[in-house]
């Protein structure tokens, strides 16, 4: 298992012959890993040849800065959980600075999705999730990709 922190790191790593011409898994978390996460590692090891793991606390998805202020942040536990479980090939750790070197001004539609249950509370937050979920393809570029539930 490697941990790369850098999105000049993980594309040196991507660009490997035997990784380019592989299926690589994907699962976005930000941390603070639990049996959901693992699960879904366990779902991506099944049908891919390598799976990455991104740990990254995304700030366009808060609109309360006390929020993500306390977010949990417990790297090192989620790096030996994953150590543990043996199923992850690379742990993704980036910086802010590398997910976003300049602010992402893109803007999602979602129509109504956005303005009801979580939306109706945290306003940005889809468009926040949906800017960093765009921005990690693009650094990962996986074949697949696994969320939980409750993202869905």
């Amino acid at each position: 298992m490697e941990i790369i922190k850098t999105k000049e790191e993980l594309k040196k790593y991507r660009n490997r012959p035997e990784i380019n011409a592989s299926v690589v898994g994907f699962v976005p978390t930000m941390g603070a890993l639990h049996q959901g996460h693992l699960s879904l590692i366990d779902s991506a090891k099944k049908v891919s040849d390598f799976v990455v793991v991104s740990i990254f606390v995304n700030p366009t998805q808060f609109n309360d800065p006390n929020d993500l202020r306390n977010y949990p942040r417990v790297p090192e536990k989620d790096i030996a959980l994953l150590k543990e479980q043996g199923k992850t090939d690379v742990i993704f750790i980036p910086e802010v600075s590398d997910v976003y070197p300049e602010p992402d001004t893109r803007i999602f539609e979602f129509g109504n999705l956005d303005k009801v249950m979580e939306g109706a509370h945290r306003p940005g937050h889809f468009n926040g999730v949906a800017q960093v979920v765009s921005k990690l393809f693009d650094l990962v570029n996986p074949h697949k990709a696994f969320f939980g539930q409750k993202d869905f």
